[in-house]
């Protein structure tokens, strides 16, 4: 065999499939935010973005290229290389999220039996992008803020962990397709096991610090917040971070309870279109579910924050955790693990 057939060519596809799903969901995160606008806009009787471009479809463009062209300003007490890799983490950490995240029967880039570790541990590492842009900063507004962003996403990790336990206590693996697959041959998880859906929802919200728990935000309007001292696209990256995180989450929450690819009805002619529409559509209405949060609540304080994620999910993600171990014995419908 060529050296093409044998690394070439497979090192092409590999690449290909990588940009295939990457360019979309770059498009999708800039498209996002102006989606936020339009939504909360019509909310609250406002039009939101309406000059650029019909109906203000390139105000997103408009945007970077503003962001593009401001300058990075680095603090001079500042550590450079730690300052500039805080941003890159945080936003690199919502991309390669998605490597094990199937989109449609076989779509997906690594059909990895860990998946659900993998993205529980990626989801995890975002932490560090917080950590490192507070002390980076050389400041003391930034450092206090990292730290209680950090305690704030940390909090909610541990519920988020036992909303894992109890849907592989249902499916008996760790992949990602196995868990949509599954669904296909029972229901969606999100009937039994609602109350734990309704646990990772607000757990989400909590960890990408979205309102009503964007206590960063809060702050930054005091002085505080751990990106204070970002400028520029080093500051829309955090931004950017940010959406392409309730984008990951909202298809993870999809492939755990929604059912993934799969049509609500597997009848013509629901069961007729790709499955990749069926997921963008159940991701979309996720997304949109978290905006429509952001417009109705008011901002949590920080100690209802901590309160409600160690005083009322942590003991009853747990209790569920038990409940459910309980019926699947009782009953015997634990699944065998092959």
């Amino acid at each position: 065999m060529t050296f093409v057939d044998l690394y070439l060519l497979p090192t092409l596809l590999t690449v290909g499939k990588i940009l295939l799903l990457v360019v979309p969901l770059l498009i999708g995160v800039a498209y996002l935010t102006y989606a936020e606008r339009k939504v909360i806009a019509g909310m609250q009787l406002r039009k939101g973005p309406n000059r650029v471009g019909p109906f203000g479809l390139l105000q997103p463009l408009a945007d970077g290229a503003k962001l593009f062209m401001k300058e990075t300003i680095i603090p001079s007490g500042a550590s450079p290389i730690v300052f500039l890799l805080a941003p890159i983490i945080t936003f690199s950490m919502a991309m390669i999220a998605w490597a094990v995240i199937p989109v449609s029967e076989g779509w997906v880039l690594a059909d990895i039996n860990v998946g659900i570790l993998y993205l529980f541990a990626v989801s995890s590492l975002e932490v560090y992008g917080v950590i490192m842009s507070g002390w980076a900063s050389n400041s003391r507004y930034p450092f206090l803020g990292a730290l209680r962003s950090a305690a704030q996403m940390v909090s909610y990790e541990v519920s988020i962990g036992f909303v894992l336990v109890t849907v592989l206590l249902c499916v008996g693996s760790l992949n990602l397709t196995d868990i949509v697959l599954a669904q296909g041959e029972n229901m969606w998880f999100v009937i039994p096991l609602f109350p734990m859906f309704i646990v990772f929802f607000i757990s989400a919200l909590a960890e990408l610090n979205r309102a009503p728990f964007d206590l960063p935000e809060g702050e930054a309007e005091l002085v505080g917040g751990y990106f204070t001292e970002y400028s520029a696209m080093t500051f829309a990256l955090f931004f950017l971070g940010e959406y392409a995180n309730m984008i990951m989450m909202s298809g993870f929450m999809t492939v755990l309870f929604l059912g993934g690819w799969l049509p609500i009805i597997d009848i013509a002619p629901f069961n007729m279109i790709p499955g990749v529409i069926w997921f963008l559509l159940k991701v979309c209405l996720l997304l949109f579910c978290m905006l429509w949060v952001r417009a109705t609540f008011p901002r949590f304080r920080y100690d209802q924050l901590m309160r409600l994620g160690w005083k009322v999910f942590l003991p009853f993600s747990l209790f569920y955790v038990v409940l459910v171990s309980g019926v699947l014995v009782y009953m015997d419908w634990l699944p065998e693990i092959g």
